[in-house]
């Protein structure tokens, strides 16, 4: 005997799960971007990450900065007048710690988000390529200032505790501040651009180290051809062929710096406008490059 079907509509219900619109502050694009930039910044130091993540970044903090306090604790104890180092110089002195930092760090800001195509969830928020490319250079230009100037704070206080002339260290660290200030965003447009070109991070890794130490190899090995050969104009324009020559060749004409370059021959005031230039070029060209990959990659 066949049963008697219930009615189509007698087994709908309407439940009332609690969705509630958003009545609260929009904080916009300004606060997006904040965020994108303190989150990158927290993970190029392995902050917020895990503890295998922090290894690195932090050791190479700590490569960076004791040979600040070694020379420290040295003037101190022997009442040196001046200290070994010129705060100019430091940092490429160590250019090989700046280069495997940037190599680990900026493949890990930009090159996960393309290879887990997060991208475009950021660009569903209100946020613009623009944002997002600003708030990624800005981070890692950011965490190369903490890692080149933290060492160079480090000596301007071991001057001072060891008595040194005020305004002589004063002047050396703050003609040091704009050095590792050029350094980090010429580092950073380069190291993330090319991190931005592949989503595999170990091809990031490889391509930064490259070219950020072979060719300064490359162009030291050159320079000291010429040097060798009696060209000394040579020596100043080939400088202009490399990143970290460059930062020499800046250092040189307009902060005071001792030159590098074979027998010291360093760009003068108005060469050293060349490299202004090209450092500029690079940066801005940089920064063009990132958002011109960016925009394709959000669609």
């Amino acid at each position: 005997m066949a049963t008697e079907q219930p009615a189509a509509g007698s087994q709908t219900r309407i439940h009332n799960i609690g969705y509630r619109s958003y009545d609260g502050t929009r904080l916009g694009r300004a606060y997006a971007r904040r965020s994108l930039f303190s989150q990158t910044l927290r993970g190029s130091y392995g902050l917020g990450r895990s503890a295998k993540s922090k290894v690195l970044p932090m050791l190479l903090f700590a490569v960076m900065c004791t040979p600040a306090l070694i020379m420290v604790a040295v003037a101190v104890a022997t009442k040196a007048k001046d200290l070994p180092v010129e705060y100019t110089r430091y940092a490429v002195v160590l250019q090989a710690v700046i280069s495997l930092y940037l190599a680990s760090q900026a493949p890990q800001a930009v090159s996960r988000d393309l290879r887990f195509k997060t991208v475009p969830l950021y660009f569903s928020r209100p946020i613009t390529h623009a944002d997002y490319v600003l708030a990624k250079f800005a981070a890692m230009a950011s965490a190369l200032l903490v890692l080149t100037g933290t060492p160079l704070l480090i000596l301007y206080v071991g001057a001072l505790l060891a008595k040194l002339d005020f305004a002589d260290q004063t002047e050396g660290f703050l003609q040091g501040m704009v050095s590792v200030a050029v350094l980090s965003l010429l580092f950073a447009g380069i190291g993330l651009v090319i991190s931005a070109i592949t989503p595999r991070r170990g091809f990031g890794i490889a391509a930064v180290i490259a070219v950020l130490t072979i060719s300064y190899g490359a162009v030291s090995t050159v320079q000291a051809i010429a040097f060798e050969q009696d060209s000394t104009e040579a020596v100043t324009w080939l400088g202009l062929l490399s990143p970290a020559t460059l930062l020499d060749g800046l250092s040189t004409a307009f902060l005071g710096a001792e030159s590098a370059f074979p027998g010291g021959h360093g760009p003068n005031a108005t060469e050293g406008l060349v490299y202004l230039l090209v450092i500029t070029g690079v940066v801005v060209g940089c920064y063009a490059l990132m958002a011109r990959r960016y925009r394709k990659a959000g669609l």
